[in-house]
């Protein structure tokens, strides 16, 4: 087994806790950190195939930037849905009292 592998297996064994944590969580908070998860896993996968690719002999720099694009919009998307997750709760809370 080597390095490529493990780590492919690895991103299989995040993703798969990720949607454990999305299907079974009724909490909002919690499904975004599961999605995030999810996403780990994901980006944890793409760098395994950038990976093989590079060690393979094709050095191919669209990947890694793939990678980091996708780091920074998953960041996005998880703090614009915190703030909206909160605001929802902190309007629920509201009109109860």
């Amino acid at each position: 087994m080597n390095t490529s592998t493990l780590f492919g297996l690895c991103a299989a064994v995040i993703i798969g806790l990720g949607l454990f944590g999305l299907i079974v969580n009724p909490h909002p908070l919690r499904k975004i950190l599961a999605f995030n998860v999810i996403g780990s896993g994901v980006f944890l996968l793409f760098g395994v195939i950038a990976r093989r690719g590079a060690l393979a002999g094709i050095g191919d720099p669209v990947p890694q930037a793939l990678l980091i694009t996708g780091i920074v919009v998953a960041f996005s998307a998880t703090s614009n849905s915190s703030v909206l997750s909160a605001a929802a709760t902190s309007r629920q809370n509201i009109s109860r009292n």
